[in-house]
Order: C-alpha cells, then sequence, then structure tokens
C-alpha cells in the first residue's frame, strides 16, 4: 500500500485500534502489517488501496433492515431503515412475532418518527415500548417485494440477574476448586461429579453457598493430554473425564463393565492412579474409556431396544443439543478411529485432508458407517450433564444460594470439535491473547480463534446466546474468564508473538444486554475477571451491567503499598485470594511462580526478575503489617515476614481473614483451604470455621 492513511481508515470502520495504552502507561502503536494481516482474516481484500476500500464499501453498507437490534427494557423502541429517496413511506408495513407468540401489526408511515434520507441518513419508526423480554421477529414488508426485510429484535433487562441473597447486601462464601485436582478413595485418578457432589455436601453444610469451578468444558478424549481446561474442544459441551463411572445408572446393569473394573488387573491400576503425585491423565481415559462404553451397549440393549422412558430422556437431550451435539460427538468418535491407526494424531489439523471438516463428504460417510460410534459419545455427554445437574439439585436441596459457580473459558482450541465444524463464527487466521505486561513482559498468546464481530452481527448473535446458554445450565453463577472480551480482544495474526497483535473492538453493550437476558432466565449472577489492564470505558458498563468484579486480594493496594481492609472492597464483587493461573498463598508466600516462571525463561531480563523478588517481599511485609494495623495478626505471630513460617501462617487460619472482605461474594482456594488446623472466624458470615486438614475422602 502506498501508506497508511486508507489501512488506517478501514481499521477504524471495523474496530481495529492503531495504538493502545500500555500497562506502563505509555502510548504504543500497531505495526501496520499488523492491521492487514488481521482485516485479510476479516475478508477484506488487503492488495491495494482501491482494492481495500471497495471491499469495506461492500461489507460495511448497512442492510436495509439490520439483522439485528438490541434494545434493554424501559428504552425507547426505534428501528431505523435505509432506503432510497424514491422508497415511498406508504408503501410499508410492519409485524411483529414475539417470543411469547403475540403478533402486532401496522403500517409504517403511522409509526414514523424521523426521515433523514435527503441528508444520507436512515429513516426511523417506533414499535410499542412495552414488549416483553426475548427474541422477537420483526418483519417489514413492501407492497409488490416477495419477500420481507427480517430483523432479529432482542428486549433485555437492563442489568444481570442476582439472587434475593445479593439483592439484600448479604456476604455469601464458597470454595473454588479445580475439579480434577480432588484425591478420593473412590476416584479414578482424577476428580469427578461424584467427588463434587460430596463437596457440595460438605460445603453446604458448613454454611458455604457456593462451589466454584474451573473450566469444564470438553477436552479431548482421544488425545487426553490436551487437559487444559482453557484451550478447550468446545466451550457448549462438557470433560467427559469428570464422570463418574460406578454411579451411572447401567454400571450396576452390566455384568461385563463390574468384573472388568472388580478384576485385580484393574484394581491395581485404579490405586495407582489415585496415588499418582501428578493426574496421569493417559492412564485416567484408558481407565474409563475400557468401561464406558460397555455401559453404553448395555443402554442400547435395555432402553433404546426397548424404548424405555430413560432412552426418551436421552433422545429428547440428543434433539436438543441438535447440530453441536452431532459436532462434538462426531468430532471425538472419528478422532479416536483415526488416534487408532496413528498415536500422533492430536487434533484436526493433522487428520487426513478429507476429514479436516464436518461438511466434508467422507466425515459424512463415516457418520452413517459409524453412528453407534457416534452416538456413544452422545450418550457420555447426557451422562455427564445429567450428573452435573444431580449435583446442582443437591446443592439447591441443601440451602445454597448459589449452589455451582462456573467457568467460562475466553475461547476454544484450534484443533478441537468447535474450529473443526466452525462455519465462519471464529476467525480462525487469528489467535487471541495478552500484550505485554509487567507480570508477562513477552506478552501472551493463548492460541484461541476468536468470535468474529461481524459475523455474530450477521448472525443476529446466535453462537454467542448458545455459548451463554450451555454454560448457565446447573449453576447459580458463571465467571467469565477475561470479560474484557466483552469490549476488546488483543488479536494476533496467526503465527506471530503476542507484541505484534491489536485490539479488536466487540459490540459491549448487545452483547452485555444479552448476557443480562440470559442470567434472568437461567437466574444465574454474573462474575467478571476484570483482571490485568482495564480500560476506564468498561468499569463502569460492568458495574451498570450488574457483573460482579473479580478482586484478588494480592491486588488490592492502596497507594503506600498496604492492602485494603474488608471494609473497602466494592459490594458488587468477588473477593478471592488467588486464580487459577495464579499461585496459591502457600506459592505466593514462598515466591515459588517467581521461581518457575525463571525455570520457564518467562523473565530474560534478571534486573527485573530480581524487582519482582524484592518487590514480593515488600509485599509479605505489607501484608503483615496491614493485617496488625486492623487488629488481624493473631497473637504469638511476629510482624517481621522474614521470619514467619508458612506453616504457622496457614495454622492461624489468616487466609480466611484476608479474603473476607465486605463484597457480596468470598471465594477461597480449596488448596488453601486444606492447610488449616484451627477454627477461624469469618467475619458476618458464620461464626466459626472447621477443621479442613482432612482429606475430602469417602
Amino acid at each position: 500500500m502506498k501508506d497508511d492513511q486508507v489501512l488506517k481508515q478501514v481499521a477504524d470502520m471495523v474496530g481495529i485500534a492503531d495504538s493502545y495504552v500500555s500497562a506502563w502507561g505509555d502510548e504504543a502503536n500497531v505495526e501496520s502489517e499488523t492491521i492487514r494481516r488481521l482485516l485479510a482474516a476479516l475478508g477484506y481484500d488487503t492488495r491495494s488501496d482501491e482494492a481495500l476500500l471497495e471491499s469495506a464499501n461492500k461489507k460495511q453498507r448497512p442492510d436495509v433492515l439490520a439483522p439485528v437490534q438490541v434494545v434493554r427494557s424501559g428504552e425507547p423502541m426505534r428501528i431505523a431503515m435505509h432506503l432510497g429517496q424514491s422508497a415511498r413511506i406508504s408503501d410499508f408495513s410492519w409485524r411483529l412475532e414475539t417470543e411469547q407468540g403475540e403478533v402486532m401489526e401496522g403500517w409504517l408511515q403511522s409509526q414514523l418518527i424521523s426521515d433523514e434520507r435527503a441528508d444520507g441518513g436512515p429513516l426511523v419508526f417506533a414499535l410499542p415500548d412495552d414488549l416483553e423480554w426475548g427474541y422477537h421477529k420483526l418483519e417489514v414488508f413492501r407492497k409488490r417485494r416477495k419477500s420481507p426485510f427480517e430483523m432479529t429484535l432482542i428486549v433485555t433487562p437492563q442489568s444481570c440477574y442476582k439472587q434475593d441473597a445479593l439483592q439484600e447486601d448479604k456476604k455469601l462464601w464458597g470454595t473454588s476448586v479445580q475439579l480434577y485436582s480432588i484425591r478420593t478413595n473412590h476416584n479414578w485418578g482424577i476428580g469427578d461429579f461424584g467427588d463434587l457432589k460430596q463437596l457440595v455436601a460438605d460445603v453446604a453444610a458448613r454454611g458455604g453457598d457456593f462451589v466454584g469451578l474451573n473450566p469444564i468444558h470438553s477436552l479431548f478424549p482421544a488425545n487426553p493430554e490436551g487437559a487444559s481446561p482453557y484451550s478447550p474442544s468446545s466451550r457448549r459441551w462438557l470433560n467427559l473425564m469428570y464422570i463418574d463411572v460406578s454411579s451411572v445408572s447401567e454400571f450396576a446393569q452390566c455384568d461385563e463393565a463390574q468384573q472388568l473394573v472388580g478384576s485385580p488387573e484393574f484394581q491395581q491400576r485404579l490405586v495407582e492412579a489415585r496415588n499418582a503425585n501428578w493426574v496421569n491423565y493417559s492412564e485416567v481415559s484408558c481407565l474409563k474409556m475400557a468401561v464406558l462404553p460397555l455401559l453404553f451397549d448395555t443402554f442400547r440393549e435395555r432402553h433404546l431396544d426397548n424404548k424405555t422412558a430413560r432412552a426418551e430422556k436421552f433422545l429428547a437431550f440428543v434433539e436438543q443439543g441438535g447440530e453441536s451435539l452431532l459436532h462434538q460427538a462426531a468430532f471425538d468418535a472419528l478422532h479416536a478411529e483415526l488416534k487408532k491407526e496413528d498415536d500422533s494424531v492430536w487434533g484436526w489439523p493433522v487428520f487426513p485432508e478429507e476429514y479436516r471438516h464436518f461438511d466434508n463428504p467422507a466425515v459424512q460417510t463415516f457418520i452413517k458407517k459409524n453412528y453407534a460410534k457416534v452416538q456413544l459419545f452422545m450418550y457420555l455427554q447426557w451422562i455427564a450433564d445429567t450428573q452435573l445437574a444431580e449435583v446442582n439439585e443437591l446443592a439447591e436441596e441443601k440451602g445454597m444460594v448459589m449452589g455451582l459457580y462456573r467457568d467460562l473459558a475466553v475461547g476454544v482450541c484450534d484443533s478441537g470439535s468447535e474450529t473443526w465444524a466452525d462455519h465462519g463464527a471464529l476467525c480462525q487466521d487469528v489467535s487471541v491473547g495478552a500484550p505485554p505486561d509487567i507480570l508477562g513482559p513477552l506478552g501472551q498468546n493463548w492460541g484461541l480463534p476468536p468470535l468474529n464481530p461481524e459475523v455474530l452481527k450477521e448472525r443476529a448473535y446466535d453462537p454467542y446466546v448458545q455459548l451463554i446458554r450451555a454454560n448457565m445450565r446447573s449453576c447459580g453463577a458463571l465467571r467469565i474468564d477475561h470479560v474484557l472480551g466483552l469490549l476488546r480482544l488483543w488479536w494476533i495474526p496467526k503465527g506471530e508473538g503476542a507484541k505484534d497483535g491489536a485490539y479488536m473492538y466487540y459490540p459491549v453493550e448487545d452483547m452485555m444486554a444479552i448476557l443480562a437476558l440470559e442470567s434472568h432466565r437461567h437466574q444465574c449472577t454474573v462474575i467478571g475477571e476484570d483482571l490485568g489492564t482495564v480500560p476506564d470505558e468498561i468499569v463502569e458498563k460492568l458495574s451498570t451491567a450488574g457483573i460482579h468484579s473479580y478482586k484478588v486480594f494480592f491486588f488490592e493496594t492502596a497507594e503506600d503499598g498496604g492492602f485494603y481492609s474488608p471494609s473497602h472492597y466494592p459490594q458488587q464483587s468477588m473477593a478471592a485470594l488467588c486464580t487459577h493461573d495464579m499461585p496459591t498463598l502457600r506459592g505466593f508466600w514462598h515466591c515459588d511462580d517467581l521461581k518457575m516462571g525463571e525455570e520457564l525463561g518467562l523473565y530474560p531480563d534478571k534486573e527485573q526478575l530480581a524487582g519482582l523478588f524484592d518487590s514480593r517481599a515488600e509485599s509479605k511485609q505489607k501484608i503483615l503489617d496491614s493485617l496488625a494495623w486492623h487488629g488481624y495478626l493473631p497473637e504469638g505471630v511476629g510482624q517481621d515476614a522474614a521470619y514467619v513460617p508458612m506453616d504457622r501462617y496457614l495454622s492461624e487460619g489468616m487466609q480466611l481473614h484476608l479474603a473476607a472482605s465486605s463484597s457480596a461474594l468470598l471465594s477461597l482456594q480449596l488448596e488453601d483451604w486444606l492447610e488449616m488446623d484451627q477454627p477461624v472466624n469469618i467475619p458476618g458470615t458464620v461464626d466459626e470455621y472447621p477443621n479442613w486438614r482432612r482429606k475430602l475422602s469417602t
């Protein structure tokens, strides 16, 4: 291109920022080549200025009626239409069919608010302002035109749902747990939904109101070492390794499965899997996938073949899951078959060419010839969904305000089922991440293709709606990982480093409004992980939308470096000691995160690393100073951080004092809970907290 003027002009039209404020407060400019590659990934012709402008004008040209409009309840219902000046308004009529089945009709002329066509603007007409919340269908008809112009009109509440206890400003507490890390005497080497049920019962018995989970999205049954919950195969389905095998109804009916599991060899493998220092994902998968197909065979013989009530429930689940469930099940079945032939097949990018997309004829042939194998994975998703629902039902029975508190990852892996079956909703030539910051000077590239904001609008946000619905099932709260992504995401051209990216902006008002609608429908509170570089423009939006801020104790410091007391935390927030990608309190105290970062080469600047160690020492001292100043330092514990053993520190239950804020929610990491020796007071919640040093076992 001759210069950057046209490039930046189109980038601005699309929502790509050509500069941003860095974590150090400086303005950083985005390389022109980065912008060009991002525009190309969105389908713009970047061969020349002329070609780029032409493609931009074509893609950005407004439709007669926008495909979607989102309106918050109480706001004026105004609809814009883009028509030529020669079009007669008297030729147009409208028809609105609400989600509830009500039909309204009228002539556009009688509802006209303004007509700015002479100045190149739209004409605007009004609809009734008292529409119910929901997804409504608006049609505008023109005389002598066969088909109408259509719009999805989404009417939403002003803010997200909150349980009555939160509306009444009550403080709630619970624990957060990486489900895979729970150890019990009956699981198969990985925490499962049976363990989760026991944990929920234990926490509820002690007055807790929720159990927070790491993402439980579907991963890769055929490639169990691809185990990161934040790089899932799909965010709409569940991790099959969390199935509690012995609790599946068919297990009690399947002699072959019981004999296999009861055999000395199998039992020995179970013992070794449970006792391993680290989760042996391959062994866990091998054990479970040796038994689960046997249970499906029993289900087919006893239920599907006889059309029982249980079979009807399964078939209803399959029908409700639709194409998305078929995509997931077909991918898992095909992946399993290909992995048998070649153990190096880790994902669809290395599938044989004819199998690299769901729509390919070879894939459709595979599904027809191997439908039982595909149906197996539908059955397993049903079992996982049922067990998760049972856990949440138990939480409700026990009186927990929220029950399960789920976590929605920021994206999907580029080698899983969602990308394999994608039809344009994902921008697969791009990865999301984060620009360089103080804790990550190299930036972050997560390898996750983002949702395409232009396609979201074209499809009336349906991919986003389905995603939110899937993750609000069977829970009372949902944490949105990197909630700043509703406003903007750091897009990196595929194959480039994290530094070579730019911010892509999203229709944040629409996405927050839809989130509010779905949260009310599912009675699910929303928590937004708003850590890192937080632009000022989203802070008030999150607050107004009723989304709880995510406050981590280590980051909540005053200008003098002291740590805030509980009364200083915002009311609409979740207070936590740490997150899934931070050290526990014990790890923080011993600088385990910095030591590991040094080993991994994350801190190439030795001077910077030394500064981080010095800063950590100062933070530890400030923690003790703040505790002492607020009267929370237990008697007998010294105030010099260099001489406070971590065991004593934890045994006094100090981590609870640190995090027991005046905010609405308090989340504690189970790893830190298990270190406690003494009952402790949690201000404003329960009188005492019991000894959790014992492992959660049955």
